[in-house]
C-alpha cells in the first residue's frame, strides 16, 4: 500500500518568467516556488535579477512572458495594489514610504479606515483614532517602537525606525504572502533581531514569507530552503542544513557545480 502524501501545492508559484529592459534581460525564463508555510530565502549576486524577480511577484513590473500563479490559479498582478488585494505585501528595499505622513499614516496608506455611519460612508472622514491605536499596537508587537508620537513624520525618524515601520506594516497586513527586501539592511544588532523574531512568529502562524538578504547569517538562521538566482533564472534551491554559507556563495558567483533542484518534501 502506497502511503507517499503527494507534494504540497505552492502558495505563489512562477514559470518561465521573462523581463527584459531593452538589450539587457533581468529574469530569463526564470522559475520560482514558496510553499506553505516556509521562510524561503532569495539570494544571489548583484545584477543576477532578484529585485526584477520579486517585483514581479508583487506587481510593481509587468512580465514580457510567463506565468504566475497563487494557490494554483494564474494572476496578472498590473500594480502592486492588484497584489496587495490579493494578499501579497511587500517591504521594498526603498521601504515605499511617505517621508512627510505620520507613521500611522504610512501604515494604514492605501488601505485607511473611515468613521462609522454617515461621516465615514458620506463626508469619506477617516477614522485616526482607530488607525493611531492600530498602528501603536503593531509597532508595539514588533518591538521596535522606540517613540512615543504615533503622529510623528516618518522623515523625522532613524532609518532603523522607518524600516520597522515599513516591516510592521507588511507583517500586519499580508494576508497570503509576506515579501521582505533586505528588511534588516538598515536596522542595528538589536533591531535586527527583532526583525528574525518577527519573520520567525509570522511563519509560525502559517503565513510564508520571501526573504530576500545578502546577509548570510541571518539567512542560513531563518529559512527553511534556499533559492538560488543567478544569471536571471533560479540556479537551484538547497535547504540550509545541507550547505554552508561559503557553499551557498560558491554556487551563486559559478565556483561550484549547483546541485539539481531539490523536490519539496
Amino acid at each position: 500500500m502506497n502511503t507517499t502524501s503527494p507534494a504540497p501545492q505552492p502558495v505563489l508559484s512562477g514559470r518561465g518568467l521573462v523581463k527584459r529592459y531593452g538589450r539587457v534581460t533581468a529574469l530569463d525564463n526564470a522559475d520560482f516556488d514558496l510553499y506553505p508555510g516556509e521562510i524561503l530565502a532569495v539570494i544571489g549576486d548583484n545584477g543576477a535579477g532578484k529585485s526584477s524577480l520579486i517585483k514581479a511577484l508583487s506587481g510593481a513590473i509587468s512580465l514580457d512572458e510567463g506565468e504566475i500563479q497563487l494557490d494554483g490559479k494564474p494572476v496578472h498582478f498590473s500594480s502592486p495594489m492588484d497584489a496587495r488585494e490579493a494578499g501579497i505585501e511587500t517591504v521594498y528595499q526603498t521601504l515605499a514610504l511617505s517621508p512627510a505622513l505620520s507613521i500611522a499614516d504610512n501604515m494604514f496608506m492605501g488601505r485607511e479606515i473611515r468613521r462609522p455611519g454617515f461621516a465615514g460612508k458620506f463626508l469619506k472622514m477617516l477614522d485616526h483614532p482607530a488607525m493611531q491605536r492600530i498602528a501603536r499596537e503593531k509597532l508595539n508587537d514588533l518591538g521596535l517602537m522606540t517613540i512615543q508620537n504615533i503622529n510623528q513624520a516618518i522623515e523625522t525618524l532613524s532609518g532603523g525606525q522607518r524600516q520597522g515601520v515599513a516591516v510592521a506594516r507588511a507583517a500586519a497586513f499580508g494576508s497570503r504572502v509576506v515579501i521582505m527586501d533586505e528588511p534588516t539592511a538598515a536596522l542595528g544588532v538589536k533591531e535586527s533581531r527583532r526583525v528574525l523574531e518577527l519573520i520567525q512568529d509570522v511563519r509560525s502562524r502559517g503565513m510564508p514569507i520571501v526573504l530576500i538578504s545578502h546577509n548570510m547569517p541571518h539567512v542560513f538562521e531563518v529559512a527553511d530552503r534556499i533559492h538560488i538566482h543567478r544569471l536571471g533564472k533560479r540556479l537551484c534551491t538547497i535547504q540550509p542544513n545541507d550547505y554552508t554559507m561559503s557553499d551557498a556563495v560558491a554556487f551563486m558567483t559559478g565556483a561550484l557545480e549547483a546541485p539539481e533542484i531539490a523536490a519539496m518534501a
